[in-house]
Order: C-alpha cells, then sequence, then structure tokens
C-alpha cells in the first residue's frame, strides 16, 4: 500500500493516479492532531489492527488535486545515519564511517512535505541537499538482531536531510525548521522485500546530482535497525533516514530538488532564500 496524508490531514490510499479517502476507517484518525492520521494508523497496526483498508465503491480524488502533506508531519524521532556511503565518505574527505560516528537525532519540527519549500537560513554559509530513504519503524525496536530488524519496519518514504555546512554539531546544523522534507507518502513494507537493493536519484534545478543504489550502503537497512535499536527503543512512526550517497552540493533560492527512489515514490520540494540573513547575525554569535 501507499499512504498519504493529504487535504489538512485526511488520510488517503493511493491507487493509482487517485487517492482514496480512509480516514474513517482508522479510530482516532480525524482527530490526530499535530502527529498526523497516518502517525495513529502505525500506532494501530502496532498494536494489532487490521492493517488492510476497504477502498471499493469509495470516491476517488485525482492525486493531481489534491495537496499531499508529510506522511509524519511530527514523527517522534528522526535518526541520522552519517556518511553510510563510501563514495560520499571519500567525496567529504571523512576519515571516518557511521561505523565510527553511530547515529545522530534531528528535530521533529524540521519536517515539511511535498512542495514546500526549504528554507534557507545563511546568506554566506553553504546549505547542501542529501537524498537518502527513509525507514518508518512500525514495531517498538529494542536490541533487534539484523534478522529480526525488517520485522520492525511499517515502510519506506523519501527524506531529503538537508545541512548547513558550518561549525555546531550534527543535530543542529540538520535540525532548522524545513530540514527534513517527508514524502510524498509511505510505501509498506510488505511492497519492498529488499530495501537494499533500490534505485536512488536526487536532481538539483534539472540537473542530477546524486545516483547510487541502496546496496552500496555501508550499514544496510537491517544493520542500522539493528544497531540503533542498540543504542535507543525505537518507537511505531520513528523515521531513520538511511545515509546519503557522494552528489551533495549548494542549494540556491529558487531551485528545485526532486528525490525519486525506486518502488518508494518522487519528493519534490522547492528552495527559498528570500530571508536569509549573515552567519555572524546568527542570534547568540559573539565575535572574536
Amino acid at each position: 500500500m501507499r499512504l498519504a496524508l493529504f487535504n489538512k490531514g485526511r488520510l488517503g490510499l493511493v491507487v493509482g493516479d487517485d487517492l482514496v479517502d480512509v480516514t474513517d476507517q482508522v479510530a482516532g484518525a480525524d482527530t490526530a492532531g499535530p502527529v498526523g492520521a497516518l502517525q495513529r494508523y502505525v500506532e494501530a497496526v502496532a498494536d494489532g489492527e487490521t492493517a488492510r483498508f476497504e477502498a471499493a465503491g469509495r470516491p476517488r480524488i485525482p492525486l493531481a488535486e489534491a495537496v499531499l502533506e508529510a506522511p509524519l508531519p511530527r514523527p517522534g524521532k528522526i535518526i541520522g545515519a552519517p556518511v553510510n556511503y563510501l563514495d560520499h565518505k571519500a567525496e567529504m574527505e571523512y576519515t571516518t564511517s557511521v561505523a565510527d560516528l553511530g547515529v545522530f537525532l534531528k528535530a521533529n519540527s524540521s519536517v515539511i512535505g511535498p512542495g514546500q519549500d526549504i528554507l534557507l537560513p545563511y546568506s554566506d554559509k553553504r546549505t547542501d541537499q542529501e537524498g537518502e530513504l527513509g525507514v518508518v519503524i512500525g514495531r517498538t525496536a529494542s536490541h533487534v538482531s539484523t534478522d529480526e530488524a525488517l520485522d520492525h519496519v511499517f515502510g519506506y518514504t523519501c527524506v531529503l536531510d538537508i545541512t548547513v555546512r558550518s561549525g555546531e554539531d550534527r543535530s543542529t546544523r540538520k535540525s532548522f525548521d524545513t530540514f527534513t522534507p517527508l514524502g510524498p507518502w509511505i510505501v509498506t513494507a510488505d511492497e519492498i522485500p529488499d530495501p537494499d537493493a533500490l534505485d536512488l536519484r536526487c536532481d538539483v534545478g534539472g540537473t542530477t546530482r546524486q545516483r547510487t543504489n541502496t546496496t552500496d550502503l555501508i550499514f544496510g537497512v537491517r544493520e542500522l535497525i539493528a544497531y540503533t535499536s542498540s543504542v535507543m527503543t525505537l518507537h511505531p512512526g520513528d523515521v531513520i533516514a538511511t545515509g546519503t550517497p557522494a552528489g551533495v552540493g549548494p542549494l540556491s533560492h529558487g531551485d528545485r530538488v526532486v528525490l525519486d527512489i525506486e518502488k518508494v515514490g518522487r519528493l519534490e520540494v522547492g528552495v527559498d532564500g528570500s530571508r536569509a540573513t549573515p552567519y555572524d547575525q546568527r542570534p547568540g554569535h559573539r565575535g572574536r
């Protein structure tokens, strides 16, 4: 299944080029609040409720006429995997990888959905795109093995991990509002039996910057879930961004960023630098 949020929080089943509104088939989905109706559904499935929807005979809305939103507008946790492709390690001249660095957290307030804009914070600091496969946790996971890891996945989505190249630590540089575009929907795990064999491409301004296959991950999805769950308990609706390949680069005002992942979907957002300010004017800056 492909499941989306649309038109101010409605839960939709994507059928071909249409959406079927299934909000009323999930208890509490219509009053889900900021976490969203899809979060409620992920939790319901984790609790053992029916995992399929009845779409027959229901009205359909063309996708082209719907306003898609981030499928998980406020995940419990967003977990990032730094330096999880060897080619990215080489391009950034890192001496370490995810195996040495572990994982990091991003603020859940950084999430935006399809068609929205990444807001560049600084006029004189480079801000890069990082296209990544996102893993949505479906069952509570603590110290799970690699063999058990995929049993704890609800589904997959596209994630853009936006990053300012400045001196702060990763969680700060990646947590600005709008720095985690997510979507356009979640594809349930049964549709993707092997997440470590997906083509990924990220275009900026009509030019392809990143192209890879997830087979090249240093920590594959299974190993990444197992490692992360050994550090922190993962809960239904948590999102793991699995890392980015080579080809990261600066974003400019007016750019369109398109992330396309095989079997998952196509996420497109804009870039707005009209409110960017000089780095040395940030709150708390003290001249040396």
